[in-house]
C-alpha cells in the first residue's frame, strides 16, 4: 500500500514536473501574428517589463515567465531595446534573449527629406529618442560646431542610404553614425572633383539639393549645375524656384509667384533676393544627383526653361534673347493646354 502511494506521488511529481517543463520549454506565446516586438524603455525596471508583458498579450503564462525570469537573474540585467518575440517561442528562450540584450536592429532607410523637422519625425517614429530630442540636437550649434556644421548645413551630413541602429540609440549617437558613414562617401575622387569646381562638399551637396528639386532627368543635371555655377561666377542671383518654396515651406506650390518671392524676401534661402548658394541644402539629394553635379560640364549657359513638349526636360540658353524665346514657347504650350 505504501509503495503504491509512493508511486502515485512520484507519478504526480513527474506529471507536474513535465507540465512545468513544457510550460517553460514549449511554445508559450499568446498572439496569432508571426512576431511581435517588445519595447523596453531606457530606465525601465522589472515591474515595468511585467506590465508590458501582461498588457501586450505576449505570453500565455506571465506568472511562470516572472518566476523563470527571476531565477535567471533578469531583473538585474534588463537592457533597454527593441526585442522580437516570435510566435511559438518558449518562456526560457524569451528570458534568455532579454537577459543577453539580443535586440532587433532598426533600419533607417533615408531617401529624400526636405527639412530637419522631416528627418526628426522620420527617425523619431522608429527610435526611442523622439522627434523633439532629435530636432533639439540638430539645432544645437554648439554641438554641431565641433563637427564643422551648423543648424543650416547639418543636413549635408546625411547621405541617403540605409543605416542600422539599435532602437534605444540616442540622438547624438545616431547622428554621429550617419555623419561617419557620410564621410566615407566623400572619397578622394569626389573631393577632387569638388575642388575642381571650386566648391566644398557642403556646397556641392547644397547645389545638388536644388537640382534634385528642379529635375529628375539625371542626364541633364550636369548642364543644370553648369548654369548655376556660371551664375554664381558672374555674381548673378541663382533665381531658383525650389529655394523660394523651401523658404516659405510651400512645397505643394506648382509655380513660384512674385507674391511668394516677396513673402520670403527675408529668408537667406530665397535665391531671388540673395546672391550665391543658400546657407544649406533644401533637401537630401540622392547619391546619383550628387555625382551628376560633381560631373558638371563646362558651358556658357545662364538660363534654363521647361521644354514645351512637357517631357520634363529643359531648354538651356546662354543669352537673355534665347531664354526669352524658350520661355515664350513654353508659355504658348501652357496656354494651348488651357484652351484644350
Amino acid at each position: 500500500m505504501i509503495k503504491k502511494v509512493i508511486l502515485i506521488i512520484l507519478l504526480i511529481i513527474l506529471i507536474a514536473g513535465g507540465y512545468i517543463a513544457w510550460m517553460i520549454l514549449g511554445s508559450n506565446t499568446s498572439f496569432s501574428e508571426k512576431r511581435k516586438f517588445l519595447y523596453i524603455k531606457t530606465g525601465s525596471g522589472f515591474v515595468d517589463l511585467m506590465k508590458d508583458i501582461r498588457g501586450g498579450d505576449f505570453i500565455k503564462n506571465p506568472g511562470i515567465f516572472s518566476f523563470v525570469a527571476r531565477k535567471a537573474g533578469l531583473p538585474e540585467k534588463i537592457k533597454a531595446g527593441k526585442y522580437e518575440v516570435k510566435n511559438g517561442e518558449s518562456i526560457l528562450s524569451i528570458v534568455r534573449m532579454l537577459r543577453n540584450g539580443r535586440q532587433s536592429p532598426v533600419n533607417l532607410v533615408i531617401t529624400k527629406l526636405r527639412t530637419k523637422e522631416d528627418f526628426a519625425r522620420f527617425a523619431g517614429r522608429q527610435l526611442e529618442c523622439d522627434s523633439l530630442d532629435i530636432i533639439s540636437y540638430l539645432n544645437n550649434n554648439d554641438s554641431l560646431k565641433q563637427k564643422g556644421l551648423d543648424s543650416n548645413t547639418v543636413m549635408t551630413a546625411i547621405i541617403p542610404n540605409t543605416y542600422t541602429f539599435y532602437w534605444n540609440t540616442t540622438a547624438p549617437k545616431m547622428f554621429n553614425k550617419i555623419k561617419d558613414e557620410g564621410e566615407k562617401f566623400w572619397t578622394e575622387e569626389r573631393l577632387q572633383k569638388a575642388r575642381d569646381m571650386g566648391l566644398t562638399p557642403v556646397e556641392v551637396y547644397t547645389l545638388a539639393s536644388i537640382i534634385e528639386e528642379e529635375t529628375n532627368k539625371y542626364d541633364e543635371m550636369p548642364l543644370m549645375a553648369s548654369v548655376y555655377l556660371n551664375r554664381v561666377n558672374k555674381g548673378m542671383k541663382l533665381g531658383a524656384d525650389p529655394t523660394v518654396k523651401f523658404a516659405g515651406r510651400n512645397f505643394a506650390a506648382k509655380r513660384v509667384t512674385l507674391k511668394m518671392i516677396a513673402e520670403t524676401a527675408g529668408s537667406p534661402f530665397n535665391t531671388y533676393k540673395n546672391a550665391g548658394l543658400p546657407p544649406g541644402p533644401i533637401c537630401t539629394p540622392s547619391v546619383k544627383t550628387i555625382d551628376a553635379v560633381l560631373n558638371v560640364v563646362k558651358t556658357d549657359y545662364l538660363y534654363f526653361c521647361a521644354k514645351p513638349d512637357f517631357s520634363g526636360y529643359h531648354a538651356f540658353a546662354a543669352t537673355d534673347a534665347e531664354h526669352l524665346k524658350n520661355a515664350r514657347a513654353y508659355q504658348k504650350a501652357l496656354d494651348s493646354l488651357k484652351i484644350k
